[in-house]
């Protein structure tokens, strides 16, 4: 009857596919029996970690991903689940070149280190605990990140990697170290510390990385200290950022050959012309925003974003409210430029500020220049975003300022 031979067409057909999904499988088996383990472990070498594991099929797959060197491919280790899966890579996937270690969950952390924050301690005292140590387990290891991890105390392991060309941590618990440690890192050469509020040291200590070092960020880690010219003879560093720590020192002391490839630089305040130098008066900003201007003629990439600020000390300063967050008075200095053409500001600490006329320090360029059609464009948004300052070119005093604004509020 025609159902009948319509099933039994569809089984056949059903038969014939199993068959062929059979051959497909054999076929494969045939190509990974020809395959070596270093073969296989070249194959691996071109997956993320996550696929190497799903592809460890059997012995000969699991004794290839042993001696995969795995491309550098993020593992983020965010959770308890992930926290187990590294446990397994460590014999699985033993050459692993990168890793970021963050945040677990809700009461878990990692076993306290040496010398632990007490209190901290006693505050987690039942979290669940887990071992940090497996990670030294990657010898290969290229990029280290840690990243809100819930570490407390010391942990010299972090800082035992060989062959480590990038580490970056940022905003832990109560990690402690001191940058002399990175003496374990011999060949790093890129290094981001952010918001390290137990990080200790002086900036000499990476001395050790000269030969090596091409990108230093060392941000709000307040007891960092040391003169920023003690990496004036790094050879390759390109980028140096280390605002918001103790360091000190004079960018009039940089001569013709140091810092011989940087092409960004942003430095702290307690430095001679760093990001966010205070001033104590008008007319040593202008001094000192002369020798800046200069030093970005010599060095055009550098400072490019650069600001500075009158400080409460000085007898210009004033506060226009004090129910304020940010003083509400022009009291902050940048540069602004138009084309090719620089010059400086007075503005307030707004996200989008009220601005003073603008201190050109190079003169218009030739109308017949390339330049010219852009630096008008320019010009006239930047004229444009003067308003209630229109004709002051510095700060208003305290009573042109209360003129100003009475004059608003009569309006």
């Amino acid at each position: 009857m025609p159902p009948r031979r319509q099933n039994n067409q569809k089984l056949e057909e059903g038969q014939n596919n199993n068959e062929a999904a059979g051959d497909d499988d054999n076929l494969t088996t045939s190509a990974l029996d020809i395959l070596g383990t270093d073969e296989i472990a070249f194959i691996f070498g071109f997956l993320p970690p996550h696929d190497i594991m799903s592809a460890r099929l059997n012995k000969k797959m699991r004794d290839a991903a042993k001696t995969t060197i795995a491309p550098m491919s993020q593992f983020l280790v965010n959770s308890v689940d992930k926290y187990n899966a590294i446990d397994v890579m460590t014999i699985a996937l033993p050459n692993l070149q990168q890793i970021e270690i963050g945040y677990l969950g809700s009461g878990h952390k990692y076993i306290d280190g040496y010398d632990p924050d007490e209190r901290m301690a006693a505050e987690t005292i039942n979290f669940i605990s887990h071992d940090i140590e497996i990670i030294c387990n990657f010898e290969m290891l290229r990029s280290l990140v840690v990243n809100f991890a819930p570490l407390n105390g010391r942990y010299p392991l972090l800082f035992n990697f060989p062959l480590l060309n990038k580490l970056s941590i940022t905003t832990n618990w109560k990690l402690k170290w001191d940058l002399e440690v990175l003496a374990g890192l011999p060949v790093l050469k890129e290094l981001y510390l952010n918001d390290n509020k137990q990080l200790t040291g002086n900036i000499n200590s990476l001395r050790v990385l000269r030969e090596t070092l091409a990108k230093v960020e060392i941000i709000d880690c307040k007891k960092v200290e040391g003169n920023f010219m003690d990496l004036a003879d790094f050879p390759h560093v390109n980028e140096l950022n280390l605002c918001h720590t103790a360091v000190i020192g004079d960018i009039r002391e940089i001569g013709a050959h140091d810092f011989p490839a940087l092409k960004s630089l942003s430095l702290p305040k307690g430095v001679y012309g760093g990001d966010g130098q205070e001033f104590q008066s008008i007319s040593d900003a202008h001094d000192t925003i002369s020798f800046l201007y200069s030093f970005r003629k010599q060095r055009p990439p550098l400072l490019k974003y650069w600001s500075g600020k009158l400080s409460g000390d000085s007898p210009d300063w004033y506060d226009a409210d004090r129910r304020a967050v940010y003083n509400p008075a022009p009291m902050y200095v940048v540069f602004v430029e138009a084309g090719s053409r620089v010059g400086y500001r007075w503005e307030t600490a707004h996200d989008v500020p009220t601005v003073c006329e603008v201190n050109w320090l190079d003169p218009e360029p030739d109308r017949y220049s390339s330049d010219y059609e852009k630096y008008i464009e320019e010009l006239q948004e930047i004229n444009g975003q003067v308003d209630i300052y229109r004709g002051y070119h510095q700060p208003p005093t305290r009573d042109e300022y209360w003129t100003i604004h009475g004059m608003i509020e009569d309006y």
